[in-house]
């Protein structure tokens, strides 16, 4: 399970709409909870260094700007627990790249962007063997 806030989902689904028609992507900081599953504390936008052409339906985050969010993290005794993206006109479903460019242990929340407007957010996790995406429960926390 991952926990984020009513804040957390609406800054995540602000993004996916500021940057649509493409994809947005950005961090999930948080800890790692053997109780509480995955707690995100804030997130972490970044901008998508995808290629014009491609921005619609790929995201990619350069290895730079990902470990200036590492730092950002650990200079806070955080840790980054996931990843989101938007689906912009698609549903909130990872797709096959998405997998093939996934890590186990970490949430991915995807956002359905539609005609501008968030249409539906849901979180995933990676089956440890790599081989599909299992949905994770959301847990809204104040």
């Amino acid at each position: 399970m991952i926990q984020l806030s009513a804040n957390h989902q609406e800054e995540i689904a602000a993004h996916g709409e500021r940057d649509y028609p493409y994809e947005c992507c950005g961090l999930l900081i948080g800890r790692f909870s053997e109780h509480d599953g995955k707690v995100v504390i804030e997130t972490y936008p970044i901008s998508n260094a995808r290629e014009e052409a491609a921005k619609r339906n790929r995201f990619l985050i350069r290895p730079e700007e990902l470990l200036q969010g590492e730092q950002y993290a650990l200079k806070r005794n955080l840790d980054i627990v996931g990843f989101y993206h938007s689906h912009p006109d698609h549903p909130a479903v990872p797709s096959q790249y998405d997998l093939e460019h996934a890590w186990p242990a970490y949430s991915y929340i995807v956002v359905a962007v539609r005609d501008g407007k968030q249409e539906d957010f849901r979180s995933w996790e990676m089956e440890a063997d790599r081989s599909r995406f299992n949905e994770e429960e959301i847990i809204r926390k104040s």
